[in-house]
């Protein structure tokens, strides 16, 4: 391999690293940036790379993210969500693949070219919706399970269309229906002969790449699945990225999909990018500045067109105007599987360069404010319909009395509803502010004190009387909304306790800091009780368990972090070594005080002399030949430090 291809390679690299470092601090969607390394690096740009170059990276982008969209495909989840997936996101993508189609024959365009483009504007970004709606926290509101369950069909209704393109670029013989007949026979077919491999194969050969202990070797035989599967469905005449696809279904339903998952993690942004790469590498910005206007004009009807077709289907379907406007701008982009139907359009000659480069151009557009959209879609709503945020009903509670010194709960999952059971029985007063629509509402006709609200307004927590709460239990782990939520507790309510509970204790000092009374981490929690109910066993007076197990809350569980590590070391967390003074050693005859355990980056928990084991010995303490040190640090800080420990 020549060395200048190397270095273009380096350089596009380099390009791509810059380009998402920037995009990422205006926080902009990755994917702009790799389209911007693919423009940089191709025709447009420097043209590192040829056509045929190109097409063989844009062929395996496609796979690999059919892939990944397999893999993470659920059918449970999709047979819930059935009503709202085949009813609303079938009718999303027909009715504006019919009116992009009409247009398109406006324009002048003949049969197949009006539907290719109908199918890539009726597609949206799951990628960028997905990950902001998770951000945001926004994924079990309504508007956030709408517009779930129209991506879903989106991603499904891709697949057809990938058997659909070859057929249509077949310009010998006329596309009969004896020719899609035998593509779906041929797809049918497909389907249950790779069903039948992942049932019976897959699992023997996974359970042997398990007993292997080697993450290179699962991710290697993943991916060799994957193009195997590829290949099979292009042998059949199909396409390559529907056999992908079926591989990583099949892989997803397996008992291996959370080792998998983990396994290429890592790769799968890196994947993506290939692919958006080798669709940067087809735009050409001379055409662009020659119908900038046409391309802007575009983008807006697309834009524009698409919100008033969602809009008017969830009124159809019932939803209130709110909901249907917020769902209509999270879905107003253009999607990345837009990308693969073009790309592959391009390929089959089905599609003129110049409008596949224009219609790149505005999808590019259109998911560069997608973000701004999505984050907005609820106020701009809002805004649209005239309704301030104090007035909407969802987000109106009743004011609490003045005199009712009440329990106030922040989140009704699991946790919160088991405190407000116990409330109830002791007869405490108590409100539940919670954001699950479904949740709520179901609580309320079992009577429950609990309303829609969000805890991180300011407004909402003032509507509860939250200046009155005697106690606050904030029962949510997601950072982002705890890390609003606090303080902004802490300040309305300054003489109330507030409880948070955690995870576990990463962040326990910043959330004491921010306000927090008491934190409680719910698996170091959980290993207390177990601690006591073992030692309650044993015989041990209840009084001095009690007293452990607060001696271990006021230590902020000290003696809960550090263990012996076994043989797959995590280098990430502290462990727990123990270290045998032998004759000569170079701390034997020393002091605690004269180590100096900064230096050496770990810390000494206890030492063991004859059986007995003193913790946190004072700095006076002498070591001696024969005693046990435990300290704890993370892996290699322990090994410098025994060297240090023993050799000086």
């Amino acid at each position: 391999m020549e060395h200048g291809f190397l270095v273009q390679v380096l350089f596009m690299l380099l390009i791509a690293i810059v380009a998402i470092a920037v995009l990422r601090r205006i926080e902009m969607p990755a994917i702009l940036a790799y389209l911007f390394t693919g423009v940089v690096s191709g025709p447009s740009g420097f043209h590192w790379f040829t056509q045929q170059q190109m097409q063989s990276v844009a062929e395996l982008g496609v796979v690999l993210l059919m892939f990944t969209l397999g893999l993470e495909f659920s059918v449970p989840r999709l047979w819930a969500m059935r009503r709202t997936v085949f009813g609303l996101g079938s009718a999303q993508v027909v009715v504006t693949t019919l009116f992009t189609m009409l247009i398109a024959f406006v324009c002048g365009l003949n049969g197949i070219e009006a539907l290719v483009i109908g199918s890539a504007v009726a597609l949206s970004s799951t990628a960028i919706v997905l990950k902001l709606l998770n951000d945001l926290g926004w994924l079990r509101r309504r508007h956030g399970e709408l517009s779930v369950s129209v991506l879903l069909f989106q991603d499904l209704a891709v697949v057809p269309l990938l058997i659909l393109l070859p057929l249509l670029a077949n310009n010998d013989e006329p596309l009969m229906l004896a020719a899609v007949l035998m593509a779906l026979v041929k797809g049918i077919l497909a389907f249950f002969l790779l069903l039948a491999f992942g049932k019976w194969a897959l699992p023997k050969v996974f359970d042997e790449v398990a007993r292997s202990r080697s993450n290179e070797l699962f991710v290697l035989s993943t991916l060799v699945v994957s193009l195997m599967t590829g290949a099979f469905t292009q042998w059949l005449g199909l396409s390559m990225a529907l056999g992908a696809f079926m591989a990583g279904m099949l892989l997803g339903e397996s008992q291996y999909r959370r080792q998998i998952e983990a396994d290429i993690r890592p790769f799968r942004d890196l994947l993506m990018g290939l692919f958006f790469i080798s669709i940067g590498m087809m735009l050409d910005f001379g055409l662009v500045l020659n119908f900038w206007w046409q391309i802007l004009l575009i983008l807006f009807c697309i834009v524009f067109g698409k919100v008033l077709i969602t809009h008017g289907l969830l009124r159809l379907a019932g939803e209130p105007s709110r909901i249907a406007l917020s769902t209509a701008f999270t879905l107003a982009q253009i999607g990345e599987f837009s990308f693969v139907l073009l790309a592959l359009a391009v390929t089959y000659k089905l599609l003129d360069t110049e409008i596949s480069t224009m219609l790149v151009m505005v999808a590019v557009l259109s998911m560069s404010i997608a973000p701004w959209l999505v984050r907005h879609s609820v106020d701009i709503a809002k805004w649209v319909l005239g309704v301030r945020q104090s007035q909407h009903k969802d987000d109106v509670v009743p004011i609490a009395p003045d005199e009712q010194e009440l329990v106030l709960i922040l989140g009704y999952g699991r946790v919160g509803q088991t405190i407000a059971r116990f409330l109830k029985s002791e007869a405490v007063p108590y409100l539940v502010l919670d954001l699950d629509p479904a949740r709520v509402s179901e609580a309320r006709r079992a009577g429950e004190q609990i309303y829609f609200g969000d805890v991180c307004k300011r407004a909402i927590l003032k509507q509860v009387g939250i200046r009155h709460a005697k106690m606050i239990v904030i029962t949510f782990c997601e950072t982002r909304s705890l890390e609003e939520a606090l303080p902004l507790c802490r300040q309305l309510a300054p003489e109330a306790k507030i409880l948070v509970r955690t995870r576990d204790d990463t962040d326990l000092a910043q959330l004491q800091q921010a306000g927090a009374n008491q934190v409680i981490p719910e698996t170091l929690e959980g290993s207390l009780m177990l601690v006591s109910q073992v030692l309650h066993q044993c015989g041990v007076p209840l009084a001095r368990i009690l007293k452990r197990l607060e001696s271990e809350r006021r230590n902020h569980y000290q003696f809960l972090h550090g263990f012996f590590s076994g043989t797959e070391n995590d280098f990430s967390l502290e462990s727990l070594h123990a270290v045998l003074l032998p004759r000569g050693a170079d701390v034997v005859g020393k002091s605690v005080a004269d180590v100096d355990w900064e230096l050496l980056r770990v810390e000494l928990r206890a030492v063991r002399r004859r059986g007995l084991e003193v913790e946190k010995p004072d700095s006076g303490w002498v070591f001696s030949a024969g005693d046990i040190l435990l300290i704890v640090g993370k892996p290699r800080r322990l090994e410098k430090a025994e060297a240090k420990l023993l050799h000086g």
